[in-house]
Protein backbone atom coordinates (compact mmCIF):
# COMPACT_ATOMS: atom_id res chain seq x y z
CA UNK A 1 0.00 0.00 0.00
CA UNK A 2 1.23 3.50 -0.87
CA UNK A 3 1.16 6.18 1.64
CA UNK A 4 2.88 9.38 0.96
CA UNK A 5 3.10 11.29 4.64
CA UNK A 6 3.79 15.00 4.32
CA UNK A 7 5.44 17.71 7.12
CA UNK A 8 6.67 21.33 6.83
CA UNK A 9 5.16 24.32 5.45
CA UNK A 10 3.30 26.93 7.25
CA UNK A 11 3.22 31.28 7.23
CA UNK A 12 6.64 32.88 6.46
CA UNK A 13 7.92 36.60 5.06
CA UNK A 14 8.65 37.27 1.75
CA UNK A 15 11.97 36.76 1.12
CA UNK A 16 11.98 33.53 3.50
CA UNK A 17 12.63 30.13 3.60
CA UNK A 18 10.61 26.74 4.05
CA UNK A 19 11.59 23.28 3.65
CA UNK A 20 8.59 20.44 3.09
CA UNK A 21 9.41 16.67 3.31
CA UNK A 22 7.45 13.77 2.05
CA UNK A 23 8.11 10.26 3.47
CA UNK A 24 6.95 7.72 1.22
CA UNK A 25 5.87 4.00 2.12
CA UNK A 26 5.16 1.32 -0.49
CA UNK A 27 7.32 3.28 -2.71
CA UNK A 28 10.52 2.68 -4.65
CA UNK A 29 12.51 5.85 -5.67
CA UNK A 30 14.00 3.25 -8.81
CA UNK A 31 10.44 2.70 -10.40
CA UNK A 32 8.50 5.75 -9.32
CA UNK A 33 8.84 9.43 -10.63
CA UNK A 34 8.94 11.63 -7.41
CA UNK A 35 7.31 14.98 -8.01
CA UNK A 36 6.17 18.25 -6.20
CA UNK A 37 3.19 19.99 -7.02
CA UNK A 38 1.41 23.37 -5.98
CA UNK A 39 -2.20 24.46 -6.43
CA UNK A 40 -2.79 28.26 -5.47
CA UNK A 41 -5.83 29.78 -4.73
CA UNK A 42 -7.84 30.35 -7.80
CA UNK A 43 -5.38 28.38 -9.85
CA UNK A 44 -4.72 24.61 -11.30
CA UNK A 45 -2.55 22.44 -10.11
CA UNK A 46 1.31 22.93 -11.09
CA UNK A 47 4.18 21.13 -11.41
CA UNK A 48 6.88 22.28 -9.48
CA UNK A 49 9.99 20.03 -9.69
CA UNK A 50 10.43 16.23 -9.98
CA UNK A 51 12.99 13.54 -10.83
CA UNK A 52 11.90 10.22 -12.94
CA UNK A 53 15.04 8.20 -11.10
CA UNK A 54 17.78 8.65 -7.92
CA UNK A 55 20.03 9.44 -10.53
CA UNK A 56 18.66 12.26 -12.07
CA UNK A 57 19.05 15.78 -11.96
CA UNK A 58 15.78 17.26 -10.60
CA UNK A 59 13.82 19.31 -13.49
CA UNK A 60 12.00 22.83 -11.86
CA UNK A 61 9.48 24.83 -13.11
CA UNK A 62 10.86 28.56 -14.58
CA UNK A 63 9.13 30.36 -12.01
CA UNK A 64 11.30 28.24 -8.80
CA UNK A 65 14.21 27.82 -11.34
CA UNK A 66 17.41 29.26 -8.70
CA UNK A 67 14.96 29.20 -5.72
CA UNK A 68 14.02 25.49 -4.91
CA UNK A 69 15.87 22.75 -4.37
CA UNK A 70 14.24 19.05 -4.90
CA UNK A 71 16.47 16.55 -2.79
CA UNK A 72 15.79 12.70 -1.91
CA UNK A 73 16.95 10.58 0.67
CA UNK A 74 16.86 7.25 -0.72
CA UNK A 75 17.22 5.57 3.10
CA UNK A 76 14.99 7.47 4.88
CA UNK A 77 12.68 6.96 1.43
CA UNK A 78 11.67 10.75 1.42
CA UNK A 79 12.11 13.59 -1.00
CA UNK A 80 12.32 17.23 0.34
CA UNK A 81 11.81 20.93 -1.32
CA UNK A 82 13.70 23.14 0.21
CA UNK A 83 12.65 26.68 -0.43
CA UNK A 84 14.07 29.92 -0.65
CA UNK A 85 14.00 33.43 -1.64
CA UNK A 86 9.92 33.04 -1.17
CA UNK A 87 7.07 34.99 -3.07
CA UNK A 88 3.85 35.99 -2.18
CA UNK A 89 3.21 34.37 -5.55
CA UNK A 90 4.66 31.08 -3.92
CA UNK A 91 1.49 30.55 -1.48
CA UNK A 92 -0.53 27.60 -2.62
CA UNK A 93 -0.87 24.01 -1.09
CA UNK A 94 1.77 22.04 -2.06
CA UNK A 95 1.49 18.38 -2.77
CA UNK A 96 4.18 15.42 -3.28
CA UNK A 97 3.30 12.85 -6.06
CA UNK A 98 4.65 9.31 -7.04
CA UNK A 99 4.21 8.02 -9.95
CA UNK A 100 4.41 4.18 -11.76
CA UNK A 101 3.75 2.45 -14.71
CA UNK A 102 2.47 -1.29 -14.52
CA UNK A 103 1.19 -2.70 -17.33
CA UNK A 104 0.82 -0.14 -19.64
CA UNK A 105 -1.54 1.84 -16.68
CA UNK A 106 -0.52 4.70 -14.77
CA UNK A 107 -0.52 5.29 -11.28
CA UNK A 108 -1.02 7.89 -8.98
CA UNK A 109 -0.06 8.90 -5.59
CA UNK A 110 -0.76 12.38 -3.78
CA UNK A 111 0.52 13.29 0.05
CA UNK A 112 -2.23 14.89 2.00
CA UNK A 113 -0.95 18.26 0.71
CA UNK A 114 0.53 21.10 3.01
CA UNK A 115 0.00 24.92 3.04
CA UNK A 116 2.41 27.38 2.31
CA UNK A 117 1.74 30.91 2.95
CA UNK A 118 3.79 33.67 2.51
CA UNK A 119 3.30 37.05 3.69
CA UNK A 120 4.20 40.03 5.37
Amino acid sequence: QVQLVQSGGGLVQPGGSLRLSCAASGVTFTTHAMSWYRQGPGKDRELVAFITSPHDSPIYANSVKGRFTFSSDNAKNTIYLQMDSLKPEDTAVYYCNARTVKENKEYDYWGQGTQVTVSS
